[in-house]
């Protein structure tokens, strides 16, 4: 029977705890599941076939005599630093937790520091880094000599978002809670930004603060990058990358096309996603990385070096 030492602790019982789950089965990995309450503890095993212990986490590590050495955190978005910190405290050496890990600065900034205190390693779940898209990018990117330049564009639907019907708090941090996926991606192919000059207009009702952005800048890749996006006109995520012999476009991200130089023709890459059809793009290959080398997985370290980057571009 598999003991604490090799079991996954999944935290959270929502629909990426249900993905989470799905990839814990297909690598029969024994994993335990901590949720809240009992109509998603339904759900979850409904969906999974696997059973939820309700209560929350807090209550369940108090009844716990030897502490999980891993962690998986599929919890809200306004629920993530909390959990970690929890689980941080009751001996958890090793947790992936869900992008962005936590919904504000402060709090992102607060698992860190209780991480780093007891030693702790916490990786941020950024999934469209392990894209099959992503991994072909990063192979051509390889071979053509480095990322020269880059642009990406990270409109979200205001339309959809001012209807769902989620905490105000969490649609007021949405930047950083939703379009930092295709920001972390966009550096993490490009470069970390070494300047970078930011402008922000605009204001919508469930998001006062801006709706228009754009900027641009240099990376620690030598690269000069640019960005826009436009909350309040139709539009959608994309990146395109640029070599010196490809133009490489993501639109939408699980797809990457391509423009060879010489040519106006832009063809599609073929791409092994057979991974990314069967469960949620990206979370096999991430948990396999969790599982194994770390390779690819930004540290909660790497995530509070980013939030001046994130609050640059959306609040300038």
């Amino acid at each position: 029977m598999a003991t604490t030492k090799n079991k996954i602790l999944l935290v959270g019982a929502g629909y990426m705890a249900v993905e989470y789950a799905k990839v814990l089965k297909a690598m029969k990995l024994p994993f335990v599941v901590i949720g809240r309450g009992e109509a998603s503890a339904r759900s979850f095993q409904a969906a999974t076939g696997e059973d939820v212990t309700t209560g929350g986490i807090e209550g369940w590590l108090k009844t716990q005599k030897d502490a999980f050495k891993t962690a998986i955190v599929a919890v809200g978005v306004d629920q993530l630093a909390n959990t970690a910190r929890k689980l941080i405290s009751g001996g958890v050496k090793s947790i992936l937790l869900e992008k962005p890990g936590g919904l504000t600065a402060a709090e992102i900034k607060s698992v860190a520091r209780a991480a780093n205190r007891k030693k702790v390693s916490v990786y941020v779940a950024y999934n469209r880094r392990f894209y099959a898209s992503t991994r072909k990018a990063i192979e051509i990117i390889r071979r053509d000599g480095g990322v020269k330049s880059f642009t990406f564009d990270f409109t979200e639907w205001s339309h959809q978002i001012v209807k769902l019907k989620i905490s105000p708090a969490i649609k007021k941090n949405w930047f950083l809670a939703n379009s930092s996926h295709v920001v972390d991606l966009a550096f993490f192919l490009g470069g970390e930004p070494t300047k970078m000059s930011s402008y922000r207009s605009g204001s919508l009702k469930w998001h006062p603060s801006g709706s228009v952005f754009a900027g641009a800048g240099t990376t620690s890749f030598g690269a000069m990058f640019s960005y826009s996006a436009n909350w309040a006109a139709p539009g959608r995520w994309g990146l395109e990358i640029m070599t010196a012999k490809s133009r490489l476009i993501f639109r939408p991200l699980e797809k990457l096309q391509i423009q060879k130089i010489g040519s106006v023709a832009v063809e599609e890459v073929a791409i092994d996603d057979k991974l990314d059809k069967q469960f949620k793009p990206g979370v096999y290959r991430q948990v396999e990385a969790f599982l194994s080398n770390k390779r690819y997985l930004p540290t909660i370290n790497e995530q509070v070096r980013n939030l001046k980057h994130y609050k640059k571009i959306e609040r300038n």
